[in-house]
């Protein structure tokens, strides 16, 4: 199993604080760096100003939305991310969510599947360097009837196949992620129930396509705090989780709070979005079950979270990627540089 770092979302005060936490993975022997992007920083600009600052640790998006930008533009910026990098880039990509997919950039949030099914196929398409056209239900290229001719991606990658993964949380989201994508990026990974909340699913997609799990990247992310009171350190993620399983979506479409009742918590995930939604967030924050964040993130002395980090090895993650918390620089990398020595202890280093 390797280890990944992800910084999150930029702007939020932290930025120099970032990228310290980046190069330091990178003198760790981190495998890769990921970045985010909801509506504020974008994700490619942080990775390339991030590997330009790096020697050997991956960048990767976690993730640039689709309904931000047309596949082909995603297929040149990962090209170009693959090229500047020399060869360091990883592709993640989401379908975000129906208030930021139709708010923030107008698209209708319909047939995600499907979408994603597309999207994927046309970026493939478009970094093989080959005369790009492609006639689907969400995209047609070239238009018929214009002028637009089949064109090809004028700048060569630093590989040939870059790394393309799918943030997936539902089940037929996760299996059609195991059959098109050579990795996918989870959120809220329990190792308990990681096999019926996820790896069943990719599974049932790889065997569609005739592959196995061999190859297959497992990259589930977990915050990291370290410290000998693990109730405290839960407490410090109650908003957090609160938001994800209250808030994130509307009440009828809301991911986080799905997959919360697939792992058992059907009657405190209605809680604490009953709570959220209605203005209480210190109520919701309250509701959260303490066992949901202590499954959900690594809490607790270096020999704690180095049994937890075999757990999820055993479960089958391939890359668990960290974040680590902490009110100081100091404190994240010293959380950082425990992340290491856990996976020492561990064994699987």
């Amino acid at each position: 199993m390797r280890l990944g770092i992800n910084l999150g979302y930029w702007g939020a005060g932290m930025d120099g604080d970032n990228l310290a936490v980046a190069k330091e993975a990178d003198k760790l022997g981190y495998d890769v760096c990921w970045a985010a992007e909801a509506y504020g920083s974008d994700a490619p600009t942080v990775l390339t100003w991030v590997a330009a600052q790096t020697e050997r640790i991956d960048v990767g998006s976690a993730i640039m939305q689709i309904p931000a930008r047309q596949p082909a533009m995603t297929a040149m910026t990962a090209a170009t991310l693959d090229s500047l990098s020399g060869g360091r880039f990883r592709l993640g990509l989401g379908v975000s969510g129906p208030q930021v997919s139709e708010g923030w950039y107008g698209v209708t949030f319909d047939k995600p599947l499907s979408r994603t099914r597309e999207y994927v196929e046309i970026v493939r398409r478009a970094m093989t360097r080959e005369r790009l056209s492609f006639e689907g239900e969400h995209w047609t290229l070239p238009l018929p009837g214009g002028p637009g001719k089949p064109i090809k991606l004028t700048i060569h990658p630093e590989r040939e196949h870059i790394p393309l993964y799918i943030a997936a949380i539902g089940p037929k989201n996760l299996e059609q992620t195991g059959e098109i994508a050579d990795g996918a990026l989870l959120i809220f990974p329990s190792a308990e129930h990681l096999e019926d909340t996820a790896l069943r699913h990719i599974r049932a997609g790889r065997e569609k396509a005739g592959k196995t799990m061999e190859g297959f990247d497992v990259c589930p992310t977990l915050p990291l705090a370290i410290g000998d009171d693990v109730t405290a350190l839960a407490d410090t993620f109650r908003p957090y989780t609160a938001l994800y399983v209250g808030g994130m979506g509307s009440a009828k479409a809301n991911f986080y709070n799905q997959l919360a009742q697939r792992m058992g918590y059907e009657k405190e995930a209605a809680e604490i979005q009953e709570k959220y939604l209605s203005g209480d967030k210190q109520g919701a924050a309250a509701a959260v079950p303490h066992q949901l964040i202590d499954q959900t993130a690594l809490l607790g002395t270096v020999e704690r979270i180095a049994d937890r980090m075999q757990a999820y090895a055993t479960a089958g993650v391939t890359t668990l990627t960290l974040a680590p918390a902490g009110f100081t620089l100091d404190e994240r990398l010293a959380a950082l540089r425990a992340g290491t020595e856990a996976m020492e202890r561990a064994g699987l280093a």
